[in-house]
C-alpha cells in the first residue's frame, strides 16, 4: 500500500540497464556493417579502411562501446549481487545517458562512413540508416538524457551538503 512510485521508480532501473544494452547491441551493429563497407568500397584506389581518418573513426567507436560494455558489466554486477534497486538510481542513469550517446555516435559516425547510402531505406546502407532513426528510441524512453543528468546532480548536491555538514561538526 502506498508504494506505487518505489516500484515504478526502481523498475525504471532495470528498465534502463536493458535499454543500454540494446543501445550497445545497435551501437556495435553500426560499426560492424560500417566495418564490412570500409573493407570493400574503394576510393582514389584505396579501400576505405585504408585512409586514416576512417580508421580513427573505428578507433573511437570501439572507445565508446567498450567503455559502455564496462559500464553494463559493473552495473549488472551490482544488481546480481543484491545492492538495493533503489541504491542504483544514479548509476542506472548515468549508464542510461552514456548509452543513448554512444548509440548515437556510432550512428552517426557509421552514417558517414557510408555517405549517400546511409540515408536511403534499400541498398548496403540500409541497416544503418534504420538504425539511425532508431536512435531516439534509446534516447527517450527511461527519461530524457536531462533529466537523468539532473537526477545525477541533484545526487551529487545532497551528497556535497552532507560531507560539509560533517566537516562542520569537526
Amino acid at each position: 500500500e502506498n508504494q506505487g512510485f518505489f516500484y515504478l521508480v526502481t523498475n525504471f532501473n532495470h528498465e534502463r540497464l536493458v535499454i543500454a544494452c540494446s543501445a550497445l547491441r545497435a551501437a556495435r551493429t553500426c560499426y560492424s556493417e560500417a566495418l564490412q563497407w570500409a573493407l570493400t568500397r574503394k576510393t582514389f584506389g584505396k579501400t576505405l579502411m585504408q585512409h586514416q581518418v576512417i580508421r580513427l573513426k573505428f578507433s573511437e567507436m570501439a572507445i565508446q562501446m567498450e567503455a559502455l560494455q564496462d559500464s553494463i558489466e559493473r552495473v549488472a554486477f551490482q544488481f546480481a549481487n543484491g545492492v538495493p534497486d533503489f541504491k542504483l538510481g544514479t548509476e542506472c542513469s548515468l549508464l542510461k545517458v552514456q548509452a543513448a550517446r554512444c548509440f548515437e555516435y556510432c550512428a552517426m559516425e557509421a552514417s558517414q562512413i557510408f555517405g549517400g547510402s546511409s540515408i536511403v531505406k534499400e541498398g548496403r546502407g540500409k541497416t544503418v540508416e534504420r538504425l539511425y532513426r532508431e536512435v531516439r528510441t534509446t534516447a527517450i524512453p527511461g527519461g530524457s538524457i536531462e533529466v537523468l543528468m539532473d537526477q545525477h546532480g541533484r545526487e551529487l548536491l545532497r551528497k556535497s551538503k552532507k560531507i560539509i555538514q560533517n566537516k562542520s561538526k569537526l
